[in-house]
């Protein structure tokens, strides 16, 4: 006879696997596809955009900034209305802001123009990030929480992989402008596929009178700022090595070694799929084994690799390792929603992730135009290999946040 410690749970008894909400992660993963895609359009359209609009690299690189700065101003409105009015809602009116004056960079005719209207759709932009993932993070076990933000951190890879994929074939035909107005159409479908998404109820929140309790959950005490601080620093690295690497990859593909717009576009994807693969790995091993053994290992990994990449001259070579590269360098991206959604209960969790992801962002901004001015004298290859640095500073950071698996029903 087998003791009672040894005997096997009766069927009835045994914790059953829960019954996972796709649709949130689906409809969260879509949106952010359809950003990717915008976004990352810039990227492959900037060597026509800054010829047709008689510009210098460091004037293009502000068009990625202006976008960043205002998600700052987005990410706080949107995140605090989100917290107040309720999820699905605001996140439409955010896609929609960030659809239209997508748009209607189609139709600016000076660099001032272009300029405003990259800065309202990235006060649009600003919403899509927070809202979506504290989306999952309420509609999902806490156990799962990790993987489910992954997935929808894939959909920004699948969009941006869709434009590495467009652009080669449709730039010559449309031009920069019709690119722009391309990428608002798939934004728009976007905020028709939330309007099936059911509003999570993560618990009581904050009255629209009373927001100030909101903030002082995020920053009154001592260890909250000492999480905010350590979060912020972990998105700052995040989106500059990001963003300083993706837009300036078709470029360095390009000038240095001489690659068409159809090469370069595949090598890209190649990256992005890496991306992809990395993305998906992250939300498993962290929720298996915690966040920070998973974060250690990606940021050690992207320290590598960013190193091997810009060493790398043969077109196989900068393919694999590309890919690698891409694994480990933003690989980690569902893992701040999974983060933050974990540091903070849901009063005030939409309003900080799209307020710290958002900062992230806008310091992240800033990687373009370094790279771009660096790379003038250092050159692209070797400008990119000091990125590693920056994921040393990013595994110090990690110190000043705890590790926490679960937050209280809240």
């Amino acid at each position: 006879m087998t003791s009672g410690i040894l005997s096997p749970l009766p069927a009835q008894s045994r914790p059953a696997r829960p019954r996972l909400p796709w649709a949130s992660v689906a409809g969260s993963a879509i949106g952010y596809a359809m950003d990717g895609f915008d976004f990352l359009l810039l990227g492959f359209i900037m060597p026509a955009l800054v010829g047709d609009l008689h510009l210098n690299l460091v004037q293009g690189s502000w068009l990625v900034t202006a976008t960043l700065l205002g998600t700052v101003a987005g990410g706080l409105g949107f995140g605090l209305l989100s917290d107040m009015l309720g999820r699905i809602r605001i996140l439409a009116v955010s896609i929609f802001v960030f659809a239209l004056f997508t748009g209607l960079c189609a139709f600016a005719q000076s660099y001032a123009q272009l300029l405003v209207c990259r800065v309202i759709a990235g006060v649009g932009l600003g919403g899509e990030f927070g809202i979506g993932m504290a989306l999952v993070a309420e509609s999902w076990p806490p156990a799962y929480r990790a993987r489910a933000s992954s997935y929808v951190g894939i959909g920004w890879q699948a969009g941006v992989f869709l434009a590495a994929l467009a652009t080669p074939p449709l730039l010559p035909l449309i031009g920069w402008r019709g690119m722009f107005l391309l990428g608002a159409v798939p934004a728009l479908v976007a905020v028709f596929i939330r309007r099936g998404l059911a509003e999570p109820a993560p618990g009581p929140r904050p009255a629209p009178a009373r927001p100030k309790p909101s903030f002082h959950l995020l920053l009154g005490s001592a260890a909250a700022r000492r999480t905010a601080l350590g979060i912020l620093i972990l998105c700052s690295v995040q989106n500059f090595c990001y963003y300083g690497v993706m837009i300036w990859l078709p470029n360095y593909l390009a000038g240095h070694f001489g690659y068409s717009l159809t090469r370069t576009g595949l090598w890209t994807a190649a990256t992005v799929l890496g991306m992809a693969a990395g993305i998906a790995a992250f939300g498993h091993m962290a929720d298996r084994v915690g966040r920070k053994i998973a974060f250690r290992t990606w940021m050690g990994g992207a320290a590598i690799m960013v190193v091997v990449y810009s060493l790398m001259t043969s077109p196989p070579g900068l393919l694999v390792a590309g890919a690698i590269m891409g694994f480990f360098v933003n690989g980690m991206i569902g893992g701040y929603g999974a983060l933050i959604s974990d540091s903070y209960p849901a009063s005030i969790r939409a309003t900080a992730q799209n307020l710290l992801f958002n900062a992230g962002r806008l310091v992240g901004g800033f990687g373009p135009v370094a790279i771009g001015s660096l790379s003038a004298s250092w050159g692209i290859g070797r400008t990119i290999a000091i990125l590693s640095v920056l994921y040393l500073v990013d595994i110090a950071a990690l110190a000043l946040i705890s590790d926490r698996r679960e937050m209280p029903a809240s």
